[in-house]
């Protein structure tokens, strides 16, 4: 039976796994970006703040989910050079900063069966395609002041919803009332950090995935302006002392 359960290391893996099966379809398009996102978005909060990061267990020690985050996000920052030294380093080559690359560029891909027949467009013609950048993703993999302070009224935001978080479950495992259990988990564990988290928590959703907006509105969000990049949405959740 499945159950929720506090990351472990062992969970690596699985856990670049999940976000890189759910990332939204601009990034799927790239698959050489879609195997830099876990370095942004999962792996530094694993391993900065473990335990604030809950797992979904399917019952036999595999995870198909997760909720991760950390209660203050400026906390987050000033250890995240002990995540480029010990995890990210290691793994993505420091890339070029000379320029900063555009966040998305243009390739061409080959349609296949499933794809001409959405587009009506025949299968094996070739198409370009607007995609993530692989470049930009390694750029702000070693900048978290890019990701996490960015942009109009983000430093307003981050100020006062001092904690983040990332949900994501497998396709499979959506659906089933898991997404609300994990949050609910992740909360509690942002209660008892002892960590500054101010009024409670923010996330932002990529403009192409606003599918999720209800089912964030149903557990406590709510839509702010200011904070997100163009197109793209900010939410947040006050969190009680």
């Amino acid at each position: 039976m499945a159950f929720i359960r506090p990351y472990r290391e062992t969970d690596f893996d699985a856990c670049g796994h999940i976000c890189i099966e759910t990332v939204p379809p601009t990034l799927a398009a790239s698959p050489a970006a879609a195997k830099l996102a876990p370095y942004i978005w999962t792996h530094p909060y694993t391993f900065v703040s473990p335990s604030t990061c809950h797992i979904l267990d399917d019952g036999t020690g595999n995870a198909v989910g997760y909720c991760i985050g950390c209660p203050d996000v400026h906390a987050f920052a000033a250890a995240y050079p002990k995540y480029i030294a010990s995890i990210l380093s290691a793994a993505v080559p420091q890339p070029d900063f000379s320029t900063r690359a555009p966040w998305t560029t243009t390739i061409t891909t080959t349609t296949n069966k499933e794809e001409a027949n959405a587009d009506s467009k025949p299968d094996g013609v070739e198409v370009e395609i607007e995609a993530t950048n692989p470049l930009a993703l390694a750029q702000n993999a070693y900048r978290p002041d890019w990701v996490l302070f960015e942009g109009q009224g983000k430093e307003a935001l981050t100020a006062r919803w001092r904690a983040t978080m990332h949900i994501d479950l497998l396709p499979e495992w959506q659906g089933r009332g898991w997404g609300r259990q994990l949050i609910d988990r992740f909360v509690a564990s942002v209660q008892s950090s002892g960590q500054d988290y101010g009024d409670g928590e923010h996330i932002g959703i990529a403009g192409e995935n606003k599918k999720v907006v209800a089912f964030y509105e149903r557990v406590g969000f709510r839509i702010i302006q200011g904070g997100e990049g163009e197109g793209d949405i900010t939410m947040v959740r006050d969190i009680e002392v």
